[in-house]
């Protein structure tokens, strides 16, 4: 089996930076991609940002410019620096990976547990 477990979040005031961290472990083959999505109270979850194993990060039109993502694919963690914080961010904050177990297994989706991040004065 697979875990994903984040860590960061918090509050912080408008024009604040935060860093979120998303680590995985377990029988891990291959990650295909790792991305990053929020999910604020009332509304559906979002794509935030994505980053596909060898290919192009894609980021909501909301963030670009502001935030950023990062893999470390050694040590399959995948990092969100946040900066330019603004209150519309505010969200609960789930990183995705999606990642084969062997070699001719389809990629099967894993999520963290969430990590809230409030943005307020």
């Amino acid at each position: 089996q697979v875990q994903l477990v984040q860590s960061g979040g918090g509050l912080v005031q408008p024009g604040g930076s935060l860093t979120l961290s998303c680590a995985a472990s377990g029988r891990i083959f291959s990650i295909v991609l790792m991305g990053w999505y929020r999910q604020a109270p009332g509304k559906e979850r979002e794509l935030v940002a994505i980053k596909p194993s060898g290919g192009d990060t894609a980021y909501a039109d909301s963030v670009k410019g502001r935030f950023t993502i990062s893999e470390d694919n050694a040590e399959n963690t995948v990092d969100l620096q946040m900066n330019s914080l603004k209150p519309e961010d505010t969200a609960e904050y789930y990183c995705n990976f999606k990642i084969r177990g062997s070699a001719f297994a389809p990629p099967k989706d894993y999520w963290g547990q969430g990590t809230q991040v409030t943005v307020s004065s």
